[in-house]
């Protein structure tokens, strides 16, 4: 059972990661903030084990960090 849960969430990242990158019309801050909210989403699950709270809070962290490492230096 673990093999699918792994495959599905596997899936599931792939899946959203190739949707950030066809967002041509996206600012730069912005596909920094998906980009970031995916990748924190999938570290999230895999550090908690698939919890739906470690995968929400990962998210959240992922698109707070992306959403400032895109920021444009002035």
């Amino acid at each position: 059972m673990k093999t699918i849960q792994k495959f599905a969430f596997s899936t599931l990242a792939a899946a959203v990661l190739f949707s950030a990158a066809g967002c041509e019309g996206m600012s730069r801050q912005d596909r920094s903030t998906v980009i970031g909210a995916g990748a924190g989403a999938v570290g999230g699950a895999v550090l908690t084990g698939g919890s739906t709270l470690g995968t929400v809070g990962g998210a959240a962290v992922g698109g707070v960090i992306g959403n400032e490492v895109g920021k444009d230096k002035r």
